[in-house]
């Protein structure tokens, strides 16, 4: 018997090369890397992480949350109907394929895909690979589709709270009054795939290959779908690792409700559409307190009187090794008090083969590093600052 299932497991794993949804996600995260580097070089004339950073975040984690996803998944048997999978990968297609990042959650695509999935059933669709049903045959599948979307919302929010907060894009922009500020941007996509049942009874296989076999009295196919997955949030009134996540934490708790949700759907299945619509609702509330968290707040990323913030840090520079931190303020360098990227600079000069410097971190408590320069160090110290009033554009120190 286990035999069996493995062959079905292989089956449905050769399926994930078929769906276009796996290949345009490493074209989205490659466009997302190029993007971030054109922008950071217009801001600062150099790039804080290569081209290929959203590409190597695209996998790695999401096999692992997907692996318990499947393992949960196939232990509890939550069947969803084919019209979920195929509408999902539409609208997830449509909106890669216009840029809209932060739509890439899975409260839209997967949630959309629920609804038009259910439409499709009450309407007797016929179209493509869908058969004519009505919800009340399968009436059990949509509450099991819930708790999926609930599982998928988790893992955006554990994507968010452990994967969003590396690295995320330094960039300038002008406040009302006209000074620059810092802000960062979390701009990031990510693949999860995860093996679901397809009920065999809801379409008409045209592929005499497919794979079917017997769960009870039922026949299903396995089958293994990859969810692109996509978050986007500036941060710019407080640091961004907090502001990050907290917003994971929510979205964790948002999928939570859902999943609770979807297992009491089964003594009332039409509410799970309800449901779905609870989870839009939840998910622009949580954007929308984000949003106005920010605007209540002073500017985190801003020219202070007793030193100079640091906005962002070039990888593998003297300031990387050397510990310095983003949000971290550099008070003196070479004993010298500094107040602007100018005067850091000027500082800097008066010991070209050695820089100490006294740092505030991000509690405000006093340190000193200090390490050698040499001839050819990236960019010097590889701080990316604040440009001052008087100077247009910006550099890295």
């Amino acid at each position: 018997m286990w035999q069996d299932w493995l062959l079905e497991l292989l089956k449905g794993f050769g399926k994930l090369f078929l769906n276009p949804v796996f290949y345009l996600s490493f074209l989205f995260a490659a466009y997302l890397g190029v993007a971030r580097v054109k922008k950071e070089r217009r801001h600062f004339t150099v790039r804080a992480q290569n081209a290929y950073f959203e590409l190597k975040q695209l996998l790695p984690m999401g096999i692992i949350i997907g692996l318990c996803i499947s393992v949960f998944s196939i232990g509890l048997v939550l069947v969803v109907p084919m019209e979920f999978v195929v509408f999902t990968g539409i609208i997830t297609i449509v909106l890669a394929l216009i840029g809209k990042t932060r739509m890439l959650s899975p409260v839209y695509t997967a949630g959309l895909g629920i609804i038009v999935s259910s439409v499709s059933l009450f309407l007797g669709w016929d179209y493509f690979l869908f058969s004519k049903n009505n919800l009340s045959s399968s009436e059990y599948i949509f509450p099991t589709a819930v708790i999926l979307l609930g599982l998928l919302i988790i893992s955006e929010g554990i994507f968010v709270r452990n994967n969003g907060v590396k690295a995320t894009s330094p960039r300038l922009k002008k406040s009302r009054r006209g000074q620059a500020i810092g802000v960062h941007l979390l701009e990031r996509a990510w693949i999860l795939p995860v093996f679901l049942f397809i009920p065999s009874g809801l379409l008409t296989i045209p592929f005499e290959w497919w794979p079917m076999f017997t769960v009870g009295n039922q026949t299903y196919s396995l089958l293994l779908v990859p969810f692109l997955i996509g978050s986007k949030m500036e941060v710019q009134g407080e640091h961004p690792i907090i502001a990050i996540r907290n917003v994971g934490r929510n979205i964790i708790i948002l999928g939570s409700i859902m999943v609770v949700g979807g297992a009491a759907a089964y003594l009332y299945p039409l509410a799970s559409i309800a449901l779905v619509l609870v989870a839009i609702i939840g998910r622009e509330w949580i954007t929308r307190k984000q949003k106005s968290k920010e605007k209540n707040k002073s500017f985190y990323f801003s020219r202070k009187n007793n030193g100079v913030v640091i906005l962002g840090i070039v990888p593998d520079s003297p300031a990387d090794k050397m510990g310095l931190k983003i949000g971290e303020m550099i008070s003196k360098v070479n004993s010298i008090p500094v107040q602007d990227k100018n005067q850091l600079y000027k500082a800097l000069q008066k010991n070209s083969a050695h820089c100490k410097l006294e740092v505030f971190d991000a509690n405000g408590e006093i340190r000193f590093v200090q390490r050698a320069l040499y001839e050819g160090d990236h960019h010097e110290l590889g701080l990316l600052l604040i440009p001052d009033e008087k100077v247009h554009g910006n550099e890295a120190v």
